[in-house]
This record gives structure tokens, sequence and C-alpha cells, in this order.
């Protein structure tokens, strides 16, 4: 029988909360198979079996645990059980000619999804309470009988339930460099808007070879990414840190994107952003994006960003302030795309419009940088060509 214990993960990590076990009590587990996740306050990772052999569970989820603790232990002497027949399970489903007219992403019991499509019900106004997720008659019957009214999901109408849950490791450092940054930072937000239509002109114009050409969708992160490195190696204040009574400044973008994940916000990392193409930027955020949801991003992944950008607008916010992410001094709010009557030439005219919000360290940025590096990302923005090389092509060549 061998131990399983907890790896060590960072020179300033001591405990790491035991996310969730992905192999069960008593599962045979092949050697390097992923057995569980953890999580310390900075990402996810995996705990592989060293051996195979059969599977005896320790830890608990949610327990927090120190480096060095006992997760599980293998028995690396025992047999591999032997493949399973598989069953072969015949039901016959009452009321079929019924059932066919419900989608098959509905779990429903048969007699429940006669109903539904009887009734001509929407399976999402209906609270399930099978297991699973499954829909039962009387939920459906529920429904029918108190119309327009549901309950939150697994709970019955007029309940007056509470649950206690334990924080996670990330939602506590969250929440704890969330307080430390308005408490530690004299933070103010300037706010500009800006026309998107020459952007979504681009992207319309050029989605489909972009994509063939580099296997990625052409979003508007880049361009947002773009806009920004140019703008920080500008105005070199709004990338720079305060180390004690030492300004940090730094000659490079390595840009932060916080990405939302059911686990908390993080923010992993683009580096030199201002020396990659459009393409490289949309990979990076593939790629940062898919290990963020998979909770495969690791502490260099989330560490050295010299300045944030986050995308309220992917879930409806019209405007907001961003947190400034710390230690960064600055981090750029992106919003929903609104169509808005502008004038324009003295023309009321309907443009595709985002409101940007930048939040800065009054410390160590003045409101003349921090309004200033607003207005060159809305040019940038509103001229994509300018993102070339940062300047007007035709200006360019007439050394203007």
């Amino acid at each position: 029988m061998i131990d399983i214990k907890v790896p060590t993960v960072g020179e300033s990590i001591s405990e790491v909360t035991l996310l969730k076990w992905t192999k069960n009590e008593g599962d045979y587990v092949e050697r390097d198979e992923v057995i569980a996740e953890l999580e310390s306050e900075k990402a996810t990772f995996e705990v592989n079996a060293e051996k195979a052999g059969i599977l005896t569970r320790v830890a608990v989820e949610g327990n927090a645990l120190l480096i060095g603790d006992i997760i599980a232990k293998i028995d690396e002497t025992a047999a591999k059980p032997a493949m399973a027949p598989e069953n072969i399970v015949s039901t016959t489903v009452q009321h079929e000619s019924a059932v066919k007219s419900v989608s098959n992403d509905i779990k429903a019991t048969p007699v429940a999804s006669a109903i539904i499509a009887d009734k001509k019900i929407n399976p999402s106004t209906i609270t399930a309470s099978g297991a699973g997720g499954k829909i039962l008659k009387h939920d459906v019957l529920d429904a029918i009988t108190h119309p327009g009214k549901k309950a939150f999901e697994g709970q019955d109408l007029l309940s007056r339930n509470t649950r206690q849950e334990k924080m996670s490791s990330l939602r506590k450092t969250i929440s704890r460099r969330l307080v430390e940054s308005k408490n530690t930072t004299a933070m103010l937000t300037t706010f500009n808007e800006v026309d998107m239509t020459r952007i979504m002109e681009v992207r319309k114009q050029y989605k489909d070879k972009f994509k063939e050409s580099h296997g990625v969708n052409l979003g508007f992160m880049s361009f947002f990414a773009k806009a920004c490195a140019i703008a920080l190696g500008e105005w070199p204040t709004v990338n720079a840190y305060i180390d004690g009574d030492q300004i940090l400044y730094h000659d490079y973008a390595d840009i932060s994107i916080a990405v939302s994940t059911p686990r908390g916000l993080t923010v992993p990392v683009i580096r030199n952003v201002e020396s990659l193409s459009m393409a490289d930027i949309e990979k990076r955020v593939v790629v940062l994006a898919g290990k963020a949801r998979d909770s495969k991003l690791t502490a260099d992944d989330l560490t050295g960003g010299t300045f944030t950008i986050t995308n309220g607008g992917v879930f409806g916010s019209l405007m907001s302030t961003p947190i400034i992410n710390i230690p960064q001094s600055a981090i750029l709010g992106m919003h929903k795309i609104q169509e808005r009557p502008m004038a324009i030439n003295g023309q009321v005219v309907v443009r595709s419009m985002m409101y940007l919000a930048l939040s800065y360290d009054h410390r160590i940025i003045d409101g003349r940088e921090s309004v200033s590096f607003l207005v060159r990302v809305k040019e940038l923005l509103e001229n994509p060509e300018l993102l070339l090389m940062g300047k007007d092509p035709v200006k360019t060549l007439l050394e203007l």
C-alpha cells in the first residue's frame, strides 16, 4: 500500500483544498491516471496515481490539506479486475408518439414527457425534483397548477431554506485581494466610449479568411489587447507598479485577461502582447480560456501581469467600475456593445457603441495620464489600421 500525498506546488503555498475526486473509492486506477483535483490560492492542479492499483480515498472533498498530507492510498498488489460485460437494458416507453415530440435534451420520466408534449409546456418552466435533474410527473402537474411561479432549482414553492458552504481557497484569495486593493490603492475610474463600427466591419469582412488562415476566430480581445499594448508603451506609468518607495516600470506589456469560471474569477496572463500578432493573441486567449474552464491553469499562467483587461459585456454589463488587480496600477473594463443614436457631422446616426472604464491608482497615475491613455485606446479601436504601427499610414508616408 502506497500513500499519495499533497505535492509541493509553490514556495509560498502551504495549504490547498481538495476540489473534487475524479475516481471513486475502490476503483482500479492506472499509473499516472488523474485521481483528484486540488485547488490552491492561485490555481488548480491534478493529482496522479503513482502506481496502478485499487484506490482508497483518505481526504474528503472540500477539506483543507497541508503540503505532505495523505490524500489517498493505492494497493499496488491488487490484481486488475476483469472487464464486466456491458449490460443491455431494454425499456418500454409509454405514450411513445407523444414522447417523440419532446427534445432528447430534456430528462423526464415517460409519463412526465407525455404530459409535457400533450399540454405543450415549456420544460424550462418546470422545476425538476428527480435524481440528476429528471422531471417527474408531479413536477409537471405543479407547473400546470401554479403557472408563472417557479421555485429555485431543487426547492419547493415558498421555500425558506438556507444553505451554508465553506469558501474555497480560490474564493478566499479573491476576497482578500479585492479588499486589499480597495484599502491600499487610491482608486479612481475614468470613462469614455468607443465606436465599434470599424472593428465590427473588419471582423465581418475578414473573419472567415482569418479562421481559415490561423485556425482561430477573430474576436474583440485581440483588438483591445493590441490597442492597450500600444497605449501602455506611450504612457508607461499606467504599466508600472509601486514597489515600496520605488516605481517599477515595465518595458513590455504582460496583459492579464479576467476569465470567469464556476469557481471564481481568474486572471491568466498573455505575455509580451506588444510583440504578438493578432492571431497569436487570439490563440493564446483560446488556450488560457480552455485551461481556466478545465481548471488547468498553473501558477505561472496567473502571475506577472502588468495591466488587466476585463470584459463585463459578455454578461450584459453596460457600465461598471472594475477593481485594480494589485500590484498592478490600472485595469480596463470592456462592456456591452449597444446601438445608440450618435451625432456625427451634424447628423444623427445609429452606431455600435461601447462604454470603456479605466480604474487606476491615483498614487502613481495622474488624471492627465489616465485620460490620455483611455483616449488613445479609443482612437486605436476606432481606427484599427493604426494598430499596425500606432500611427496614421498616410501621415507616416508623408513624414508628418
